[in-house]
């Protein structure tokens, strides 16, 4: 009898720790945000740090390696990615000194406090017409890499630089992705880097700025994650039911053709404004709440890509607020998902745990669960609460057979 008794404490406790395992996960966000700062009226890191904490979200993007918020994040468990700014890039690729005064000044000292994962060198330099800045890069990216491993750091940190997709010059279908001519002298020798330090190439992809350009033969529904017919790779076969799927599968086809399938693509960037100028078409609220709900809503299946289905995508929305100094196009100022007082720029409804559907939503005090979202399209819906149920089901198996043994 009392062996009995010990099995079935045993096993009851082994119950209850998976479940608090499977809600951790639920509630546990999976995309990372882009926390800019080009704005006169943004709150105090530290507020910024509770209010990403009440939304269970755990890894940022920053464009600078700003001690403020490093500091404010101290102990809280965020992952972070911090950056190099471009106007560095050529001290650090001609004295790696530089590099290294830099990790001991922005990295050194708030490790282990503050989680720092990546640091970016560099963004978007391929966009530029400066080959200096371009022919930089890689030994900035190299002087990095090794101030960090003099450092004892080399284990923690992994080194990458953000790329626009326009680095592709092909993109449909995925399977003929090519990256420009013009970069292929610069981005080999990146890739052999990455594949020797086992770092992510990364990427920033705005389907809206196909659609922008071409409103009249892009699909809507097809950026936008919204039920659509989708469209089919004639060379793999694969159907594709959204663009920033077929751009990741694109970016992985373009590395292949250099050699390297051993090669992880993240996307640094991605998001929808809010609001835009008269000829930024498909800049509204409507569509923003549909873009990063639906691709919240991806996330959170763990999903992978056609090409990589069992790879869940690895996403950074952009961004965390509307940042009113940003030059160029009202779209650049209003990418936000909140505004810089903390209240939601639209409603990505999260409920408050009551399954209802009303209530919550991004802002202080609120979760983020994605399975509560009312706005989602309805296929995704239904995919995403299956995945819920499914935790659901297993552990009231569990709590079945607990009951039973007991009873025995």
């Amino acid at each position: 009898m009392g062996l009995r008794v010990r099995a079935s404490s045993l096993l009851l406790a082994l119950a209850l720790e998976l479940a608090v395992a499977l809600v951790s996960v639920s509630a546990q966000q999976k995309f990372g945000i882009n926390y800019g700062q080009i704005a006169n009226d943004l709150p105090d890191p530290t507020r910024v740090a509770g209010l990403l904490q009440s939304m269970n979200v755990n890894k940022v993007k920053l464009y600078d390696a700003d001690p403020r918020v490093l500091t404010a994040f101290a102990n809280t468990g965020v992952e972070f990615i911090i950056a190099v700014g471009n106007e560095n890039l050529q001290t650090m690729a001609a004295n790696p000194a530089a590099a290294r005064q830099w990790v001991a000044t922005h990295v050194q000292p708030y490790i282990p406090a503050t989680r720092i994962t990546c640091v970016t060198v560099g963004n978007e330099v391929f966009s530029s017409n400066d080959t200096v800045m371009m022919s930089s890069l890689l030994p900035a990216m190299k002087a990095v890499s090794d101030a960090l491993g003099d450092l004892g750091l080399g284990g923690q940190v992994t080194v990458s630089s953000a790329h626009s997709v326009n680095v592709l010059a092909t993109s449909f279908p995925p399977s003929s992705g090519a990256f420009r001519e013009d970069l292929a002298e610069y981005i080999q020798p990146i890739l052999d880097f990455h594949g020797q330090t086992r770092s992510p190439f990364l990427i920033n992809a705005y389907p809206f700025f196909a659609y922008k350009a071409s409103p009249g033969s892009v699909s809507l529904p097809y950026v936008l994650f919204e039920p659509n017919p989708g469209v089919r790779d004639p060379n793999t076969n694969l159907g594709y039911d959204n663009m920033l799927y077929a751009q990741i599968d694109a970016v992985y086809s373009a590395m292949k053709a250099m050699g390297h399938t051993d090669v992880a693509v993240r996307i640094s960037e991605t998001g929808w404004p809010s609001k835009g100028d008269e000829d930024e078409t498909g800049a509204t609220v409507q569509n923003a709440a549909a873009y990063n709900g639906n691709l919240m809503q991806r996330i959170a299946m763990n999903q992978g890509t056609p090409l990589k289905p069992n790879v869940p995508i690895d996403v950074y929305v952009f961004a965390l607020f509307n940042e009113d100094m940003k030059p160029g196009p009202t779209s650049e100022r209003n990418y936000g998902l909140f505004y810089p007082n903390g209240s939601p720029v639209y409603a990505i409804n999260a409920g408050s745990g009551s399954g209802s559907g009303g209530g919550g939503g991004f802002g202080p005090g609120g979760s983020l669960n994605p399975y509560y979202t009312s706005m989602f399209s309805s296929s995704s819906k239904l995919a995403v609460s299956t995945a819920f149920l499914t935790e659901r089901v297993i552990l009231l198996l569990l709590l079945q057979a607990i009951v039973i043994l007991l009873q025995s």
